[in-house]
């Protein structure tokens, strides 16, 4: 798969050893950064956080078709690249296996790449996180959520980011000294922090696909608040795990009357694609036993 090269730079010497192979490092995966390659682990702390950081469109790109599409493929297989490096240089890097288990699901990576970095992850007590949007709590809240192999875990962006800045009411990402954010995001979330909720793969009933949402349908309600001061008690949890966006269809029509003047329709489609890998994928991992339903999903211009 072709992709982006990484465009951040360290230092001359940093760059050298990124794009070398690394040696090949036994024993397991680990999130302790005195046990790992100090490159590597800078790689997906720091690297990912320049990544996604990196100011990709301005205000006028509101007006080209496709811009932020562009961008955001570009944010994607940036940071992919980077993961990879970094286990090149330290195959032990637990963050790195994380952020590829999360970004080959994003990108339809082969099925294999992920599933062993899935497995590696939760082989050695790690998660695989997303940042997502939860809009029956709050639509305007960030949470990351996590899943590790005994239950899905619900976390307020600020628990884990600290104070964060908005932009037009949306909260901003972190910088890149904000460690602690950017180890979450890869796998290896602070054993202080709070969630929200943790719910054990045995109270998820269903997970059901949509185009831009998934439903995490429960056997209890569990309370989940915003970083808002929002909160709500539900038993069906809808999530929009960010990492890829939707289409514009655009259906012109002539209209009798008046032939100058067509008539035009569009209609958003979510990344529905997606979002079936991230269901399939996550299933597997968590409920091999096949416990958890699975109802067929279809493309609409709805959720």
């Amino acid at each position: 798969m072709s992709r982006v090269l990484w465009k951040v730079v360290w230092t001359a010497s940093f760059v050298f050893c990124a794009v070398l192979p690394g040696t090949a490092q036994s024993g397991g995966a680990s999130c302790d950064p005195q046990a790992l390659d100090a490159d590597s682990y800078a790689l997906t702390t720091r690297g990912v956080a320049e990544v996604v950081l990196e100011e990709r469109t301005s205000w006028w790109d509101g007006f080209l078709i496709g811009r932020h599409a562009a961008a955001l493929d570009d944010l994607n297989s940036s940071a992919t690249s980077v993961a990879e490096y970094a286990l090149r240089l330290d195959d032990r890097n637990l963050l790195a296996y994380a952020t590829l288990a999360r970004q080959y699901v994003v990108v339809g990576e082969d099925a294999g790449d992920a599933d062993r970095a899935w497995r590696t992850v939760l082989d050695n007590g790690g998660a695989v996180v997303w940042t997502a949007t939860l809009y029956d709590i709050d639509a305007k809240s960030y949470f990351v959520v996590a899943f590790d192999r005994a239950a899905l875990r619900v976390y307020r962006y600020g628990e884990l980011a600290g104070p964060f800045e908005k932009k037009m009411g949306m909260p901003k990402f972190v910088g890149a000294d904000r460690e602690r954010f950017w180890r979450a995001l890869g796998g290896c979330i602070d054993e202080a922090a709070l969630p929200e909720a943790v719910i054990p793969w045995s109270e998820v009933r269903e997970i059901k696909g949509g185009n831009w949402v998934l439903w995490f349908k429960l056997n209890r309600r569990v309370t989940i608040r915003s970083d808002n001061g929002k909160e709500k008690s539900v038993d069906e949890i809808k999530v929009n795990l960010h990492g890829a966006t939707g289409t514009v269809d655009v259906y012109v029509s002539p209209d009798d009357r008046d032939p100058l003047n067509p008539n035009v329709r569009t209609i958003g489609m979510g990344p529905f694609d997606y979002n079936q890998r991230a269901r399939y994928t996550i299933a597997k991992h968590v409920d091999p036993e096949g416990r958890i339903k699975l109802p067929k999903a279809s493309r609409s211009a709805g959720w």
